[in-house]
């Protein structure tokens, strides 16, 4: 929920950084392409492919999602019911596609999740199917998980219905054509429904003493001399579509653990000496956590557009740590909540380009339809929790190395230079006697580096760049004044 990632809107035209981000690809062995028995398995499994006979085409789902996304897992119509509402949902079936034990299923279970560098994406399945005949397209029509869920006026969970249905979207929406014709005022009534229903289902999480954390992305932009990293905020719309997807994970938790099967997203709450840590940090940046306010209130009304807050927003990122998958297997449900979210949530609208999430789908399908789970289901989701928590590992790996080239590149040519920047951590002397550098990030620039120097957590300091290599993925600071 908050790694790192850094969005290039276009494959970066510099020689020198391809070849260190390909580098990459060979040094991290990120998964191979899709062999050829593979792309056949894709062929015969699209040639097979059979239709739910129930038909939800008349439904007029649409998509929102990032401008130019091919693998569109979800879809949603959304309507007012009495003085609450309804939400209909449609997941990608990739289980119509992938059957248990066969050979994309085999593939699937080695990679984990589709993999999302600067430079390109290595996806799940084959593009066959991620991109295309699964992919929500609009004017297609497509098998899926219609999932149907009421809400009451305030927002809260109601009655859940989940059925495999063939669907049609009819329009595939990006997030900020989306947000500017909703900020135009001009009708639209689905667009309209998501932000009040997002909003409700947000006030909910609050409630429950959840918290999204709002982090800006990173993007790469050229400029006359290079490149530079850029902060960007997300807009109100993507909070609003992301508690939709967190809408039917609660959803799909409950199914499970009314039943006593399944797998989920887990959590641990953060201690109480790393909440107190974080309030004195909060105070030394000068927006303490008013007592008043729950943790979800007080980080939601953070504005990620001043540094000082946005650190806070990263220092709040740090405290939620030891996010894992465990199967339901008799435990007490406040060992399987995700606290986040204040919770129980399953991974469940991502099963083009994440694995556990084929397996979510089609327990909960049996389970709402009173079918028993097959052996071969039962004995899979016990395999899920190391194949996750391997495919996590590698991907975030690559990830956060990407981040760090990335962040040394758009520096390379400033050595020399001085900025404003925001302690996070201070240098620390180890057993063995060396000093653990120190952690700021810049002010005005969303980059992170170590320092060397004397300075507290949260003071504002002035340093100067004394290197930034991308071939070894490291950027270092010295500080030259303290500011506060």
């Amino acid at each position: 929920m908050t790694e790192r990632r850094i969005r290039s809107p276009r494959p970066v035209p510099a020689n020198s950084l391809a070849q260190l981000l390909l580098g990459l690809e060979a040094e991290f062995e990120v998964p191979a392409p899709f062999d050829e028995q593979t792309l056949e398995a894709a062929e015969q499994a699209v040639a097979q492919l059979q239709l739910p006979d129930q038909d939800a085409t008349g439904i007029p789902f649409f998509t929102i999602d990032p401008p130019g996304a091919t693998d569109l897992d979800q879809a949603m119509f959304l309507e007012r019911h009495g003085d609450g509402y309804t939400v209909h949902y449609a997941i990608a079936d990739v289980p119509a596609f992938v059957a248990l034990g066969g050979q994309l299923d085999a593939v699937a279970r080695q990679r984990g999740q589709t993999y999302y560098l600067p430079h390109r994406k290595i996806t799940l399945h084959p593009p066959l199917i991620s991109e295309d005949q699964g992919s929500l397209l609009p004017g297609k029509e497509r098998p899926a998980f219609h999932w149907k869920i009421s809400l009451d006026a305030d927002g809260a969970l109601g009655k859940v219905e989940l059925n495999r249905a063939r669907i049609r979207s009819r329009a595939q929406l990006d997030y900020a054509s989306a947000q500017a014709r909703l900020d135009s005022g001009e009708p639209d009534e689905q667009l309209e429904l998501l932000a009040e229903i997002g909003a409700a289902r947000l006030r909910q999480e609050q409630l429950r003493g959840g918290a999204s954390l709002n982090l800006p992305d990173q993007e790469i932009e050229e400029t006359g001399e290079g490149y530079k990293l850029v902060s960007r905020t997300p807009l109100p719309l993507e909070g609003h579509n992301a508690q939709i997807s967190l809408l039917t994970g609660i959803a799909a938790a409950r199914i499970m653990l009314k039943a006593g099967v399944g797998i989920l997203r887990t959590m641990p709450a953060p201690d109480d000496a790393d909440q107190r840590e974080f309030r004195t940090q909060t105070q030394l940046l000068g927006t303490p956590w008013d007592e008043s306010l729950s943790y979800g209130q007080y980080l939601h009304a953070l504005d990620v557009s001043d540094p000082k807050q946005l650190v806070i927003m990263h220092r709040a990122a740090a405290l939620f740590r030891g996010a894992d998958y465990q199967v339901i297997n008799g435990q007490p449900e406040e060992e399987l909540i995700q606290a986040a979210l204040a919770a129980p949530y399953a991974h469940t609208t991502a099963p083009l380009r994440r694995l556990v999430d084929r397996f979510v789908l089609l327990t909960c399908n049996l389970l709402s339809t009173g079918q028993p789970l097959p052996a071969q289901l039962s004995s899979a989701l016990e395999d899920l929790p190391g194949l996750m928590r391997s495919s996590s590992t590698a991907a975030n790996r690559v990830n956060n190395a990407a981040v760090d080239l990335l962040e040394a590149y758009v520096l390379k040519t400033r050595v020399g230079e001085e900025f404003q920047a925001i302690v996070l951590k201070s240098a620390e002397q180890k057993e063995d006697g060396k000093i653990r550098p120190g952690v700021l990030q810049l002010a005005d620039e969303p980059i992170t580096g170590s320092f060397t120097g004397s300075a507290q957590p949260g003071t504002l300091v002035r340093v100067k760049l004394v290197q930034a290599d991308p071939e070894v993925r490291k950027i270092s600071f010295e500080i030259v004044a303290s500011d506060s």
